[in-house]
């Protein structure tokens, strides 16, 4: 039995650092998120708008870097990339204060800030363990309206980034549709999703209106279309 149990202690000892190569590495340990304007993640947590798994734990979206996803390629987070989930929208200035809360505060390469594929603003973490909390000042360069600022928080050590979608309004109001001269929040239709496929007679809301497919589409932004276009404007939402 002796024996038995040496060759077994040794086979052990053989074994376990083959696994320590094998496994694979871990990701960062670190996590945060937008808490300032309200992310997706951050309003999904608060309740304002139902969206599964990630209520739990808004600050775990991560994923490799290089991404242009509200989900950071995460699929049990894909709610989060639905633009017509109907996101509450922040009004704000030509430059806003965007807050990160960090719960892990790992080494930080930067911060990064996007709207479509133009990056924005680009803060340095010079490699260093962020505070808590940590807020930016961001210009947007000349966008207005209703706008998808993507925020990425990238980890100085490994590959991977932590992201936050936050839905604004720039120069314009708030509420579930961004601006225009309707109410946006009193809109019937659902909201415009780029990656929707629309039928002729579908409608939509984008902007304060309500828009009416004339034909199949998808992709082309009602108000962008022109009158002999797809997209038939029914007017502004009625006032609340």
């Amino acid at each position: 039995m002796r024996t038995k149990r040496r060759v077994a202690f040794a086979v052990g000892a053989l074994v376990a650092p083959l696994l320590a190569v094998s496994l694979p590495a871990s990701t960062a340990n670190a996590h945060g998120w937008v808490t300032s304007p309200g992310s997706r993640q951050d309003q999904c947590a608060a309740g304002i708008v139902d969206c599964g798994q990630i209520k739990y734990e808004p600050q775990s979206v991560e994923g490799p870097k290089g991404l242009k996803s509200c989900s950071g390629g995460n699929s049990q987070f894909a709610e989060l990339d639905d633009d017509g989930k109907g996101w509450r929208v922040t009004p704000v200035g030509t430059t806003h204060t965007f807050t990160w809360h960090h719960t892990a505060r790992h080494a930080t390469a930067n911060w990064q800030y996007f709207i479509g594929n133009q990056k924005i603003a680009e803060f340095d973490g010079h490699g260093a363990q962020p505070a808590p909390d940590v807020s930016h000042q961001v210009n947007f360069g000349g966008f207005t309206g209703r706008q998808k600022v993507l925020a990425v928080w990238n980890v100085a050590d490994t590959g991977n980034a932590f992201y936050s979608c936050i839905d604004v309004n720039i120069g314009g109001t708030g509420g579930g549709d961004g601006g225009g001269d309707g109410d946006p929040d009193a809109c019937d239709a659902p909201l415009w999703s780029a990656g929707s496929v629309y039928g002729g007679g579908d409608t939509v809301s984008y902007g304060g209106h309500t828009w009416r497919a004339k034909w199949w589409v998808t992709g082309e932004e009602p108000g962008t279309t022109g009158e002999w276009g797809v997209w038939e404007d029914l007017g502004a939402c009625a006032a609340a």
